[in-house]
């Protein structure tokens, strides 16, 4: 009985791990909800940037078409989606800005928001910026 009983639990403590391991198997961009959730965070974060005095003068000439197409395919590709970004380099897109780490930060405060509006759990946002934080020396002081 006793055997069994400890066999029985062997059996289910390998079967959690094997389902907590699948888990860490899927990308990021699955995690927080594919194409679709990637597409309402950028719409979100387009909206939190129009609305946000200190960012917006950054995007003021902008393509926002352009912009929102680039931004999906980077996020998608970061997240290790299924999309390859052929957009230019991050430095090539923030070069000349003046871009400060306060309003870098900012940025990713607005970033952050619009994954909260887009129903990410924290966690997920964590991996999400995670994803991201390579890119911050490319951006800031460029």
């Amino acid at each position: 009985m006793l055997f069994r009983t400890l066999a029985i639990l062997c059996v289910g403590v390998l079967c959690a791990c094997s389902s907590t391991s699948n888990k860490s198997d899927i990308s990021v961009y699955e995690q927080i909800g594919g194409a679709e959730k990637v597409a309402e965070v950028v719409d979100n974060f387009i909206t939190e940037i129009e609305f946000s005095p200190e960012i917006f003068p950054y995007f003021e000439n902008t393509d926002v078409d352009r912009f929102r197409e680039k931004l999906i395919e980077h996020l998608c590709m970061l997240t290790a989606g299924p999309c390859e970004y052929n957009g230019d380099t991050m430095v090539q897109v923030h070069g000349g800005m003046g871009i400060t780490e306060h309003d870098f930060n900012l940025g990713v405060d607005l970033f952050i928001n619009a994954m909260d509006k887009a129903d990410i759990p924290h966690r997920l946002q964590n991996k999400v910026i995670a994803t991201m934080a390579p890119t911050r020396a490319d951006i800031i002081y460029q």
